[in-house]
């Protein structure tokens, strides 16, 4: 009877902790119909590469692949994708053990993505990688991100289903959004994922049936107060007929959001509508947004100080990414010192700085570089840079005659580059230690000078930093940032109106609505 007894405890208890699971999940998901979208609770024991191995329930994952190749990596996916119900999805893993190498992957991938590879390698696959903290998003070239990770520490992986963000945290703390604009809409069916690679690695994880390190639930009420707030605080007009009236605020708000002074002048004398910012400040965003665009940070930089006193030093983190970029620029011969020395050719301050080091390093000198980049980090590269300076600080004769083709003021202009460069990475070395995601800006800072390090930094593998189309980016966040600073939003209600417009018509065919299939969104766009 004692036994049975000890039994039937035993029993209850299990329940009570399933049931606890349970009522634990329907408080974070209360949207998520488990019966048509089931919750991600496990890793599948048949959607995984045979290197992997599960145990406690399908929660702990380890390695037992011979891990000398990053052909020997393995991956595991969830038992069903993330519902989008969700609205923002989040789960947690633990490191038990690092292994020999600690080459693992936390992420996202789709069905049907390759099992034989971390997370993030291919398309429709996203992981931060414990090794060297990059984030991968369907590429194997990673960009810095965060920290590494190892054993002991917690790292949790957050999908905002809304934004279509995802986000990681180590240890509790929030590392910033990874990766933007993610297929859930397109192509809903995103699972948890996992990758290992060497022998010893073992992870456990949980999808929720325990408290998380992070506090999660605090971003839920966030979301869902930003939400109710959006709702309730959205204006409605009192008659049909005033709806023109909002049509042309949206239009008259756009155009003013990105600056097109002209066309939002022109649109508000033809409409009526008012441009509740001041005109100037329209026409100095304008030349802003044009600076960033055409690579003169500087400029811009000292413009946003001039025309809005006060934002960058309130923001340092967009300060420090507006330096970078200037740095890149310096590279790309874009900037204006750099033009002294490479003028505004494509082969800018680099190519002459380089050339100057292949002429003078022998074949010797090389033996610590490999393809190009000193492996050392920014050390190394410091102690390239200054080899270059003292290069080009030696002239090719005292002789001014000896030097018909001006050779000895193009010396002369690089010098003054090279060293300015040199006193502007020391600066933003600086800056970056004073900023609260070190690890982040450090990954930045030294990409930049990685470029220095290759004989040919456009056709290296960092040479997506000088793309042009980079800059766009840039251009947004200094945008957006005026605007916030002037208690503006910082997106247009337009392309607000078109993305819930767009989801509003998904619901309606998922609701069996037949009328969604005669509201083209596209068409009336276009009208």
């Amino acid at each position: 009877m004692a036994a049975m007894g000890s039994g039937r405890g035993t029993m209850d208890s299990q329940n009570q902790v399933q049931s606890d699971n349970v009522d634990r999940l329907k408080l974070l998901y209360p949207n998520v119909n488990e019966d048509e979208t089931p919750l991600p609770k496990s890793w599948s024991t048949k959607d995984k590469f045979s290197y992997i191995g599960l145990s406690q329930n399908n929660l702990r994952v380890h390695y037992k692949g011979h891990g000398k190749t990053h052909k020997d990596a393995a991956s595991v996916r969830a038992t069903h994708p993330i519902p989008a119900a969700c609205g923002l999805y989040y789960f947690e893993v633990r490191i038990v053990s690092k292994g020999r190498d600690g080459y693992m992957g936390i992420g996202l991938s789709a069905h049907g993505v390759n099992m034989n590879r971390l997370p993030g390698w291919d398309k429709h696959s996203y992981g931060y990688h414990g090794d060297d903290g990059h984030s991968f998003c369907s590429s194997g070239t990673g960009q810095p991100y965060g920290p590494t990770f190892t054993t002991g520490d917690v790292i949790g992986c957050g999908v905002n289903l809304v934004d279509n963000t995802c986000f990681y945290t180590k240890n509790g703390h929030h590392l910033g959004i990874a990766f933007r604009g993610l297929p859930v809409r397109v192509m809903p069916n995103l699972y948890p994922t996992v990758g290992l690679q060497t022998p010893g690695e073992v992870v456990d994880a949980n999808f929720g049936q325990q408290p998380f390190v992070f506090d999660i639930e605090d971003m839920l009420r966030e979301l869902r107060a930003r939400t109710r707030l959006a709702i309730d605080e959205f204006p409605l007009p009192d008659e049909q007929g005033q709806w023109q009236q909002v049509l042309h605020r949206m239009v008259s708000s756009y155009l003013v959001h990105h600056g097109y002074c002209g066309s939002a002048q022109s649109f508000s004398r033809a409409t009526g509508q008012h441009i509740h910012e001041d005109i100037a400040s329209i026409k100095n965003r304008q030349r802003i947004s044009s600076l960033v665009l055409s690579g003169r940070i500087g400029e811009a930089i000292e413009s946003t100080r001039r025309w809005y006193p006060g934002l960058l030093e309130r923001d340092p983190d967009l300060l420090f990414l507006l330096k970078c970029r200037q740095f890149v620029e310096m590279v790309n011969g874009t900037a204006d010192d750099a033009q002294q020395c490479g003028g505004t050719n494509h082969n800018g301050v680099a190519t002459s700085v380089i050339s100057h080091t292949s002429r003078a390093h022998s074949p010797a000198s090389d033996h610590h570089t490999h393809n190009g980049l000193h492996t050392n980090g920014v050390t190394d590269i410091e102690q390239k840079q200054n080899c270059d300076v003292e290069m080009v600080q030696a002239p090719p004769t005292t002789d001014s005659a000896a030097s018909p083709n001006g050779e000895h003021d193009e010396g002369e202009g690089c010098r003054v580059s090279v060293e300015r460069m040199l006193s502007f990475g020391r600066e933003l070395y600086a800056m970056s230690q004073k900023l609260s995601q070190d690890h982040f800006h450090k990954s930045m800072l030294e990409d930049a000078f990685s470029l220095l390090a290759y004989s040919n930094p456009w056709d290296s593998p960092l040479g997506w930093q000088l793309e042009p189309v980079r800059r766009e980016a840039v251009c947004e966040a200094l945008n957006s940032a005026i605007l916030e600073f002037q208690g503006m939003p910082w997106i247009s209600p337009v392309e607000a109106c078109v993305s819930h417009s767009r989801e509003l018509l998904r619901r309606m065919a998922r609701a069996s609505l037949g009328a969604c299939a005669f509201a083209d969104l596209p068409a009336l766009l276009r009208r």
